[in-house]
């Protein structure tokens, strides 16, 4: 029998029923010191972006009053992806990736402290706020796929699929406590929730300089044209990487509403900060949960099927939400919505770094994350567009009915997908 990940108390407790398709792993990654000193970092940090995001959209909101400039909130945030793409990959696969997060950490509390002092001597302006808010999107361009490029460094790869799953906790923990407290730091104004972001960032920073590595295997051949291009290149000889991320990008460029809560909150809704930061919580309340699940048992058959159900379900989830007029709904819709995304988060990433060598991690992570934070911005900007065009209900509702045609057409466009049983594939990753 394998052995079983137990809890932290001495007494023994029952093992849980195995849900079908999912098994055990063997090790508790709760008790690995460096897995948990990257955990708390990303739950620090994802934490504060959430909590900004709150205070921002709001008061964005309240300073101009019109939906397109919460898109652009999200388009500054996808142009240093798409700007910085082949730099990043390069910087996060030659140097420290440790060295790279802590840099990024004081960048964001610099910025912060802009936005508190702006802010609290009355010269913040639409346009200083995009400025900031630009700078500090260009560290997380850096930050995000580092994050994810040092897990593998640290943990072995026969459990790296429950470490996805448990490092996607933290995200989920800091979506669903940032934008709470955000909310409710806000009733003490901006520059309260600015402050204090500055702090978290300023901790985050401490407790990565902790992390030790079980392997830093950094690309150290001279850069070619050949080097830079690796990722892309990577990608695209390879259909399962191609099609899971070519999918992510058009599910949530189409399915993307972050960018509309502030107005669903105000205008559909009738309720203030405190209802926004609930909102912005409620996907993370379904995704903590449901990686949780994923963390305790990996997912061991049907992968690929599981895949499209999940992003179906996201679609569905976001055209429930367009259509409600109840908070509970909403909340519980979002709840959804979370729950469906963090599936295929799981899944994705495990597919992607489980088949990609360690030392052009950075490079493959640094593409996907070009996919997914391009279709986070984007998807933000399309959203805020279409409201202004059409309304805040209908641009939600076609883009909810999109993705699930979106899922329809990558079904059919990538069948070997739906075809994959394990998230890992030793063969694919040394090839």
């Amino acid at each position: 029998m394998p052995n079983r990940a137990h809890s932290l108390s001495a007494m023994p407790l029952p093992e849980p029923p195995v849900p079908p398709a999912v098994r055990a792993a063997p090790i508790n990654l709760w008790r690995h010191p460096s897995f948990m000193r990257l955990w708390f970092t990303r739950t620090a940090t994802t934490a504060a972006f959430h909590m900004q995001g709150v205070a921002v959209g709001w008061q964005l909101y309240d300073m101009t009053g019109n939906p397109i400039d919460l898109g652009i909130v999200g388009l500054l945030q996808f142009l240093p992806v798409l700007v910085l793409n082949l730099v990043v990959g390069q910087v996060t696969d030659r140097y420290d990736r440790r060295a790279i997060l802590r840099l990024c950490q004081i960048v964001k509390v610099l910025m912060l402290a802009m936005l508190a002092t702006g802010t609290a001597m009355g010269w913040l302006t639409r346009e200083w706020m995009f400025a900031f808010l630009l700078i500090t999107s260009t560290a997380r361009a850096f930050e995000t796929p580092t994050m994810q490029a040092l897990l593998p460094s640290i943990v072995p790869v026969t459990i790296l699929p429950r470490a996805i799953a448990a490092s996607a906790t933290a995200q989920q923990t800091a979506i669903v406590s940032g934008p709470v407290i955000g909310g409710v730091l806000y009733l003490l104004g901006p520059v309260t929730v600015y402050a204090t972001c500055a702090i978290v960032c300023a901790v985050a920073a401490v407790l990565v300089s902790g992390v030790q590595l079980i392997a830093d295997q950094r690309d150290k051949r001279p850069i070619t044209l050949e080097s830079v291009f690796a990722g892309f290149s990577f990608i695209w000889n390879r259909r399962v990487l191609l099609g899971v991320m070519s999918l992510d990008l058009f599910i949530v460029l189409l399915g993307g509403i972050t960018a509309l809560l502030p107005i669903f909150a105000k205008d559909v809704l009738q309720t203030g900060p405190w209802g926004l930061g609930l909102l912005r919580s409620a996907p993370a309340v379904g995704a903590l949960i449901a990686s949780v699940v994923l963390s305790r048992w990996s997912i061991e058959a049907k992968a690929g099927k599981i895949l499209f159900v999940s992003v179906a379900a996201f679609g569905i989830s976001v055209s429930v939400f367009s259509l409600s007029t109840s908070l509970i709904l909403s909340f519980v819709a979002l709840m959804g919505y979370g729950v469906a995304d963090a599936v295929s988060v799981v899944i994705r990433h495990s597919m992607v770094q489980t088949r990609t060598p360690t030392e052009m991690m950075g490079r493959v992570i640094t593409v996907n994350s070009m996919f997914t934070g391009s279709s986070g911005s984007l998807g933000e900007f399309r959203a805020g567009l279409m409201a202004a065009w059409l309304g805040v209900v209908p641009a939600a509702l076609i883009g909810g009915i999109g993705a699930i045609a979106v899922t329809f057409v990558w079904m059919r466009a990538f069948p070997e997908i739906a075809r994959i049983e394990k998230l890992s594939s030793e063969e694919e990753r040394r090839s």
